[in-house]
């Protein structure tokens, strides 16, 4: 799997055309697997973490149960609507993120079903760099940042501090949140997620302060410590009308889903992947050597799947 790597968040006109490329030639002959009984199609959402497991899965369907591989890179909500019409078989990452799409394919439609958890838990947040709070203990709390944003300001921001984001295509609620607790900040997008990690990169390395939508787990963390920003405290709906949002991001066990058909009728392929369970530890790891170390991201699946057989075991089945 040789390409392009994007660390985490795609456009969506790319999304656009891997679908168009990669889908529209797939011949649905079964019902529910793209092109043959033989080949899995797996979704890979723009972030280095969803990479790592459709890679080491993929290594796992090939190597050990004998099955064809296609993968697909697309955004998420994208991902839903191509597990609902059958061209994608599993979504092994989804961070919840677009409840919309979820409710009307799983709940409505019933053309897509819960597969269960991935085992590693996601958290979204603003942060800003470690050597920054340090400095100014007190950014640590939301009710501060006004006070704070003459730190923060740049060029596209204007006077207003800059929340850096990644992608467009993110299902955030930074805007609505910085409106909604009268916040005199902007957000100011990198334009992908491969951006933001060469701007925040670039700011550390001078030790300059911003500000910045982010998540764990994520494999620059090791490399530029930061510290959340605490936002008002969740409470039940604080975030259920989008407009509306003015409460910090949930902690989020990232969640596998399948087409109903595949996942009833998949056979091995969709019992190994109903039960594909690893941790933020393991993931980060095979993520890390992707990432930080450069291997090639079928050396990387290799490697883990040939240093952990009492782990992946545990998933074949039956």
């Amino acid at each position: 799997m040789k390409r392009t790597r994007i660390i985490r968040g795609g456009v969506a006109a790319a999304a656009a055309l891997a679908l168009a490329a990669g889908l529209s030639s797939c011949g649905k002959a079964d019902p529910y697997y793209s092109g043959s009984p033989n080949t899995v199609t797996l979704p890979i959402a723009a972030w280095a973490g969803s990479e790592a497991n459709v890679a080491v899965a993929k290594q796992i369907l090939e190597k050990k149960l004998g099955y064809r591989v296609k993968t697909l890179q697309m955004d998420e909500p994208v991902m839903f609507d191509a597990l609902n019409t059958g061209r994608a078989d599993a979504m092994m990452e989804d961070w919840r993120g677009v409840p919309k799409k979820e409710k009307k394919y799983v709940e409505e439609l019933k053309t897509v079903v819960n597969a269960g958890e991935l085992g590693v838990t996601g958290h979204i947040g603003w942060y800003v760099p470690t050597y920054f709070a340090k400095e100014h203990p007190e950014v640590k709390d939301w009710k501060n940042l006004p006070k704070l944003k003459k730190y923060f300001q740049t060029p596209e921001s204007g006077d207003k501090g800059q929340m850096l984001e990644g992608s467009p295509s993110f299902s955030t609620y930074d805007a609505q949140i910085i409106k909604n607790l009268d916040l005199p900040y902007k957000t100011v997008y990198a334009g992908s997620e491969a951006a933001q990690v060469k701007e925040i990169q670039k700011r550390a390395a001078k030790k300059e302060p911003f500000l910045t939508y982010w998540w764990t787990p994520q494999w620059l963390n090791s490399k530029v410590p930061m510290t959340e920003v605490k936002l008002p405290k969740r409470t039940p709906g604080c975030d259920k009308v989008p407009s509306k949002v003015d409460c910090a991001y949930p902690y989020t066990p990232l969640t596998k889903f399948m087409n109903r058909d595949f996942a009833e009728n998949g056979g091995k392929a969709a019992e190994f992947l109903k039960k594909f369970h690893w941790s933020t530890e393991e993931q980060t790891k095979v993520v890390k050597w992707m990432t930080i170390d450069k291997m090639d991201t079928d050396e990387a699946a290799a490697k883990w799947v040939e240093q952990n057989p009492d782990k992946w075991k545990k998933w074949m089945p039956n």
